[in-house]
């Protein structure tokens, strides 16, 4: 194999790029791993593990959270071109989800989305990715003469060691930038305290099953208590008893903490989408035929109001 390229976004941080250098070397260790910023990043790009790092950065390209999207299509799609990888990594945001279809499109290759694993094979490459809501894993066979782009589910590789040495090659993207027809204006940042529901190693969820708001407060000192973050069902969400900044699921966030905790969740598959890649899943329930149970290490069949105080009573003790 000859070249794999890893798109980073600006936006991200170091350990999300670091993910997709691991999905590249569990392809090949014997090839060029090269990376591709297009705009200015937080990422340490001179920390990254690879042979190279391609730079472009234009006042057209924005800031990562007001960056044309349009713009930065056209400069990755020409950085592509140049570079001739075999294959496109990237780690799936909303940078990546607007401007990854649309670089496939215009190279006219293959694209995968929410990838949980990759692999070679003897004409091309073969993927894993969820489908039925999380229920099952399908293996996807991508081919063709054009690079495919493949994009990966966050939580999915454990981060390379950032110890890396590249070469930084500047790129100029100022031929290749068009007429932007969308711009993002503005980003609002959700206010938040602690770690992030998308990078906690630990994540304590609750459903319809609690009854009320109320328990969130005990979900939130069981979560500091393991410093984690505190996740909710849909169903909770809309109840009005969470945020929806906390919901995991289809229709919300992503997670694949080491521990997920789960605490009167029924375990429908619009749920387990969001949470199917957690190392192991804890779930406490008074249903002992609830769904959840299939997809659990670990299950307790009881009364949250019971299980929860305990086990913050023991983890105060032992703290």
């Amino acid at each position: 194999m000859g070249k794999l390229l890893i798109v980073a976004d600006p936006a991200s941080e170091l350990p999300a790029t670091l993910e997709l250098v691991a999905a590249a070397h569990s392809l090949s260790n014997d090839s060029d791993i090269v990376a591709a910023i297009a705009g200015t990043t937080g990422v340490a790009a001179g920390d990254l593990p690879v042979s190279a790092v391609y730079v472009a950065e234009d006042e057209r390209l924005g800031e990562p959270d007001s960056a044309s999207f349009d713009a930065a299509t056209d400069v990755l799609t020409a950085m592509v071109r140049e570079i001739a990888p075999d294959v496109i990594l990237c780690s799936r945001s909303d940078y990546t989800t607007v401007t990854a279809p649309r670089i496939a499109a215009r190279l006219g290759s293959a694209f995968a989305r929410d990838c949980t694993a990759v692999a070679h094979s003897d004409d091309g490459f073969m993927v894993t990715r969820p489908v039925y809501g999380g229920n099952a894993d399908a293996t996807y066979s991508l081919h063709g003469s054009a690079p495919p782009v493949i994009m990966i589910r966050p939580g999915s590789y454990d981060p390379a060691a950032a110890d890396g040495t590249p070469e930084l090659k500047s790129f100029d993207p100022a031929p290749h930038i068009r007429d932007t027809r969308s711009t993002l204006l503005r980003t609002v940042q959700e206010a938040r305290e602690g770690v992030r529901l998308e990078d906690a190693e630990v994540v304590v969820s609750g459903g319809r099953g609690l009854g009320g708001p109320e328990p969130f407060a005990q979900l939130a000192e069981l979560a500091d208590l393991l410093g984690g973050a505190v996740g909710a069902s849909r169903a909770a969400c809309d109840a009005g008893w969470i945020d929806y900044s906390h919901q995991v699921g289809l229709t919300g966030k992503t997670v694949s903490p080491k521990l997920y905790l789960s605490f009167g969740i029924s375990g429908a598959s619009q749920h387990m989408a969001g949470c199917s890649s957690s190392r192991a899943i804890v779930a406490v329930n008074t249903d002992p035929d609830a769904s959840i149970f299939k997809d659990a290490r670990f299950g307790v069949v009881g009364d949250w109001s019971k299980v929860l105080p305990a086990l913050v009573s023991a983890l105060r003790d032992v703290s």
